[in-house]
C-alpha cells in the first residue's frame, strides 16, 4: 500500500499577505520602546491608537486613517496619563472612545472628536481608580456597551460598570501577573493566562473557577477563546524552550487536545482569531513573519496554511475589525505592524484571490456589528446574549446612533504657575529643548510683529476720534 499525504481542501489555502502601498503607511511615529508585552497599538474603522514615547507621563496619539502619510513631529497627543501607558482599545460599539490603562494605577476612557485631536488631549471622560500596582491589561466586554475589564499587577481583574464610573466586580483567583484575558462568544466566559502557568476559564460575575490547567510540558503565555467552537488556543513555551501552541477543550482543561512546536525562537507568540473564516494567526514579537493556519473540529484540528515574512521585526500588531476591511478586495483580515526602528506603521491585508468581483458570500458570513446586545445593568443581572450580527454585502453604511453617556465626576489637573503639566509635555533631549526653544522665540517674534501692527492701528483710529470731536458743526 502506498502512502499518501493527507491532503485537505480549504478555500483559505491560497491567502496571501499584501502590504500597503508606502503612501498608505504611517509614518514619523514615535512609538513606544517600552518591553512590556503588549500590542501597544489599537485600530477600528475610524481610528488607530498607538502608544507613544513621551517624558513626564504616558501618552498615545489618535490618527484618523484617512490622514495616512508623515505625521507631524508636533501631532498633538492624549497625555493625561502620569506613568508609562501599557495598554489601549477601542470599544467596540461607540468608534470614539478608547479605554487606556497606566503605570500610575488608574484606567482612564477618553472621547476622541470627530476627525481627531487638534491639541492635546489631557481630560478623559473617566478616570477609574481601583487596582494598588500598575495595570497591564484592559478588555470591553464583547456583547455589553457599558462593561470594562482591567488587569493589574496587584494579580486583580476589576470590572468596571462605566454607567456608574464604579468597580462592581473583583477576581481575584490569581497569584501572579495576569498576562491576557480573552471572553468567547457571548462573554459569558474569561479565559486568562498568568505567570504562575496556570490557565484559567472563570464564570465573570460571580468569579469562580470553573475550569483550571497546570501542564508541565507547555507553559501558557497567552490564551484566546476560538470561537463557538468551545475550544481555546494558548501560544506559550514547552519545557525544551520552544515555542509551542496548544488546543484545549474549555470544558476538560486535564490535557490539551493537540500540541504543536513552532520554533526556537524566543519572542512572545501573539494568537489573533477570526471565528468567521476559523483562521487562526500567530505573529512573534520581533519576527518579521505571520503564519497562519485554519482550525477545524475534526482530526488533525490545526491545519497549516502559509506564512508572511518581511524583514522588518514588529513590535506590535493592531486588528481591523470586520467591518472595516475591502470587501471588493476579498480582504478576510488587516493587520497593523508596528516597526519601532523606522517608527512605522505598515497595514498587512490578508486576500482570498478570486477572479470574480461579485460579493463572496462563502468568506463572508454574518458577522458581529457595531451594536451592543445588552446594557451593563442587564449583563449584570445575569442575562447572556449573543452579538448583534449584520452582514458586509452592502458595505459598513449604517451609522451607530447610540451616545457614550460617562458620570459626571469632578476634573483633576496639575497646574503650576498657571502651566497644566499634564497638558504641556516636556521635551525628552536637548534637540527638542532647542526646537522648542527657537519656535517659541518664532513665536514671540511674531506676537510682537502684530502687538506694534494693532497699537498703530489703535493711534490712527485714536487721531480720527480727535478730528471727528473737532469739526464744528458748521462744517458738516
Amino acid at each position: 500500500m502506498s502512502w499518501r499525504p493527507t491532503y485537505r481542501s480549504s478555500k483559505f489555502r491560497n491567502v496571501y499577505g499584501k502590504v500597503a502601498n508606502r503612501e498608505h503607511c504611517f509614518d514619523g511615529i514615535p512609538i513606544t520602546k517600552n518591553v512590556h508585552d503588549n500590542h501597544f497599538c489599537a485600530v477600528n474603522s475610524k481610528f488607530l491608537g498607538v502608544v507613544t514615547e513621551s517624558a513626564g507621563g504616558g501618552s498615545f496619539i489618535v490618527i484618523p486613517l484617512s490622514q495616512a502619510g508623515r505625521l507631524d513631529s508636533h501631532y498633538p497627543k492624549v497625555c493625561g496619563h502620569q506613568g508609562n501607558v501599557l495598554d489601549i482599545k477601542w470599544n467596540p460599539f461607540f468608534e470614539n472612545i478608547i479605554a487606556s490603562c497606566s503605570e500610575d494605577t488608574s484606567v482612564r476612557v477618553w472621547e476622541i472628536p470627530e476627525g481627531g485631536l487638534r491639541r492635546n488631549m489631557t481630560e478623559a471622560v473617566l478616570e477609574l481608580y481601583g487596582h494598588s500596582r500598575r495595570v497591564g491589561l484592559v478588555e470591553w466586554h464583547p456583547t455589553t456597551s457599558g462593561i470594562l475589564f482591567s488587569a493589574g499587577y496587584d494579580y486583580k481583574i476589576l470590572i468596571w460598570n462605566l454607567e456608574t464610573g464604579e468597580p462592581v466586580k473583583m477576581i481575584d483567583c490569581h497569584t501572579d501577573v495576569i498576562l491576557s484575558m480573552s471572553f468567547n462568544t457571548d462573554g459569558s466566559l474569561l479565559a486568562t493566562s498568568c505567570k504562575d502557568k496556570k490557565l484559567r476559564v472563570i464564570e465573570p460575575r460571580s468569579g469562580r473557577v470553573l475550569q483550571q490547567a497546570s501542564y508541565k510540558n507547555h507553559r501558557v503565555n497567552r490564551v484566546v477563546f476560538l470561537g463557538n467552537m468551545k475550544r481555546l488556543l494558548t501560544t506559550g513555551v514547552s519545557r525544551w524552550n520552544t515555542r509551542q501552541i496548544a488546543l484545549w477543550d474549555q470544558e476538560d482543561l486535564s490535557m490539551p487536545i493537540v500540541e504543536e512546536d513552532i520554533d526556537g525562537l524566543s519572542g512572545m507568540l501573539f494568537p489573533f482569531y477570526d471565528a468567521d473564516t476559523h483562521m487562526l494567526y500567530l505573529a512573534g514579537k520581533g519576527d518579521g513573519n505571520i503564519r497562519y493556519f485554519e482550525i477545524t473540529t475534526e482530526k488533525p484540528y490545526m491545519q497549516y496554511l502559509m506564512e508572511f515574512r518581511s524583514p522588518a521585526p514588529q513590535k506590535g500588531l493592531g486588528v481591523m475589525p470586520k467591518h472595516g476591511l475591502d470587501v471588493a478586495a476579498c480582504e478576510v483580515f488587516r493587520f497593523y505592524k508596528l516597526v519601532t526602528l523606522k517608527g512605522l506603521i505598515e497595514p498587512i491585508s490578508m486576500i482570498v484571490p478570486r477572479r470574480s468581483d461579485t460579493y463572496q458570500e462563502d468568506i463572508y458570513p454574518m458577522t458581529a456589528g457595531t451594536e451592543p446586545a445588552l446594557s451593563a445593568s442587564e449583563w449584570l443581572s445575569g442575562i447572556d446574549r449573543d452579538p448583534v450580527l449584520m452582514s458586509l454585502k452592502d458595505g459598513y453604511h449604517r451609522p451607530n446612533q447610540l451616545v457614550f453617556k460617562a458620570p459626571v465626576k469632578e476634573k483633576k489637573s496639575t497646574v503650576v504657575n498657571g502651566i497644566d503639566l499634564l497638558e504641556n509635555v516636556p521635551p525628552r533631549t536637548e534637540n527638542e529643548l532647542l526646537r522648542m526653544f527657537f519656535r517659541q522665540q518664532d513665536e514671540l517674534r511674531r506676537l510682537k510683529e502684530e502687538l506694534t501692527t494693532k497699537d498703530v492701528r489703535i493711534r490712527q483710529l485714536e487721531l480720527e476720534l480727535n478730528n471727528l470731536k473737532n469739526v464744528s458743526p458748521k462744517d458738516v
